[in-house]
């Protein structure tokens, strides 16, 4: 069994991760907002799961622009989430139920609410305050023009005028200015930020958009024209490392230098980095001498294709054995629909388009999508590297796609002129209790309305139930610990069209069957099922099993 001891460098290896939204986990308070103590209190659910760290994203002051992505203190706590004195406990309560903590860093931007934000606004163009963010004039006659043609991840410009003229740089909301890396005085702060945690027991950190951080900004900037200004397809269309403001070479010195801070524990601390980039250029992130494991965004993205499955495992494991990491993988996360109701979309559906109709072009069958997601979830458990589990996927929650558009917080509704609804659905506070104004998340309601549908995923009606979604994680991860040996697997020769067959190292064997059509089921003692199996000799569709 792999070695999660708490002093073993290597416990991220094949480790699964669960990553916590704090405002839509636990309600401690009763305000409708999630918060650390609520947390807390519910960390013997990640401990019963059988997971082995919990990944936090922002808890840090906000004003919720971007769901805690803009950041006013990288080093303190949000008060309507708590104190650092709650965090303390959240994590000495981890430590003692042997849960690692990995904390979301978000070196590219800060709020406009920073202080150093502040300082800038009230300060003259060239002034060193300035110098920490990316300002510059504007064009045209009178300065009337953004700067350049970049564009906001969120929609429109990325720049933003201020009362005196200047623009400042904001790749995703305006409440989100970009850092200035090429300031030494920015470096250093966040070197400060990284032992702040870590000196607080973090064992780990997400980085928010690392691809994002460095950027040419020679004089005159450069306009992007035709290329596009968003997304890995405007990566494919420039020589790598040459974009003006994505993946540019000058980014891994910055964390070559994160890691010397990094090893100076013991254990070093570990990082991902959250980085939508080609394959070929993800893998430099991961090497050990920077972050030492990158996000593999790719299995989440592919359709339920074996064929297309297979290539995309393949090449995950070999760029991870290239250079010394482990493959990392991923079906949901705070940014993306829930894999439930993502993996029923037929293929060139637009997960914006379907939100935008609130779920019902196509329409989603909702037990189908859980099957696929149960089997889907299967055959990434077993897959040598570490898993990213996104809080409440475990309890085959569905996306809420039928949102309101006036309860709507992500920015991306209002950026985009309601072209693109956002977020929010799959952010809805979880269920815990079958009754309650909010589902057992908090005595009061929740900051996003949760359907009535959620009782029936609740925790409190899925636990100790034989067949459910939460029982079949549990049983999959308690598995996995025992069996767990090694990082290789051995694809099975000649395996029919729409079948996954591989073995593990250790000599078990992962079948998923992806066809609409029921299969032979390969001889072997069955060790789970993501679905009922009719008999000893058949594996159903959309079903996965694992074999001694």
């Amino acid at each position: 069994m792999a070695d999660l001891s708490s002093r073993n460098p290597d416990w991220w290896r094949q480790a699964v991760i669960y990553q916590v939204y704090p405002r839509s986990f636990a309600d401690a308070d009763g305000d409708g907002l999630g918060d650390l103590r609520g947390v807390t209190q519910r960390l013997t659910h990640l401990a019963t799961l059988g997971v082995d760290a919990l990944w936090l994203s922002p808890f840090y002051p906000s004003e919720l622009a971007d769901g805690g992505y803009d950041v006013a203190d990288h080093r303190d706590v949000d008060p309507r989430l708590g104190t650092l004195d709650d965090f303390a406990a959240l994590v000495a309560e981890a430590h003692r139920l042997g849960l690692k903590v990995v904390v979301d860093l978000v070196p590219n931007h800060t709020s406009h609410r920073h202080p150093w934000f502040q300082e800038a606004l009230r300060s003259a163009p060239g002034s060193a305050a300035r110098d920490r963010y990316v300002f510059r004039p504007g064009r045209g006659a009178h300065g009337e023009l953004p700067p350049t043609d970049w564009q906001s991840v969120f929609g429109g410009s990325a720049w933003r005028r201020t009362p005196d003229g200047a623009w400042y740089l904001h790749l995703f909301a305006p409440e989100q200015p970009d850092l200035n890396w090429d300031n030494e005085e920015v470096r250093a702060d966040f070197r400060k930020t990284l032992r702040f945690w870590s000196d607080r027991g973090v064992d780990g950190f997400r980085v928010d958009v690392a691809h994002g951080l460095a950027k040419d900004l020679t004089e005159p900037l450069r306009d992007i024209g035709d290329v596009g200004a968003t997304g890995e397809e405007a990566l494919l269309c420039v020589p790598p490392g040459s974009h003006p403001y994505w993946d540019r070479d000058e980014v891994h010195e910055i964390y070559r230098d994160w890691r010397k801070v990094f090893d100076a524990y013991t254990p070093p601390r570990t990082a991902v980095a959250e980085a939508w980039v080609p394959a070929a250029r993800r893998a430099l992130y991961a090497r050990p001498d920077e972050l030492g494991q990158a996000f593999d965004f790719e299995y989440l993205e592919t359709h339920w294709d074996a064929g297309e499955l297979r290539r995309v495992i393949t090449g995950a494991l070999a760029a991870a054995h290239a250079t010394g990491t482990c493959a990392t993988w991923v079906l949901s996360n705070h940014d993306v629909v829930r894999h439930a109701s993502r993996l029923m979309l037929p293929p060139g559906t637009d997960p914006a388009a379907w939100l935008l109709s609130g779920g019902t072009a196509p329409a989603v069958d909702t037990a189908a999508g859980l099957r696929r997601a149960r089997a889907a979830t299967l055959l990434m458990l077993a897959l040598p590297g570490s898993a990213y589990l996104y809080q409440g996927e475990e309890l085959g929650l569905p996306e809420v796609a039928d949102l309101p558009t006036e309860v709507l917080q992500d920015p991306i509704w209002e950026q985009t002129g309601h072209v693109r609804k956002g977020r929010d659905g799959c952010r809805v506070p979880l269920p815990w209790t079958l009754t309650g104004p909010s589902y057992g998340f908090g005595d009061g309601g929740a900051w996003l309305p949760q359907p009535s549908s959620f009782a029936a995923y609740a925790v409190e009606a899925q636990a100790g139930t034989e067949g459910s979604t939460l029982e079949l994680y549990r049983t999959a991860l308690r598995l996995r610990r025992k069996l767990l040996e090694g990082e290789t697997l051995t694809w099975t020769p000649q395996a029919p069209a729409g079948i996954l067959d591989f073995t593990r190292t250790e000599g078990w064997r992962c079948v998923g069957n992806l066809t609409d059509e029921s299969v032979p089921l390969p001889p072997g003692e069955v060790l789970l099922s993501s679905a009922p199996l009719p008999d000893a000799r058949t594996l159903p569709p959309d079903t996965t099993v694992w074999l001694a």
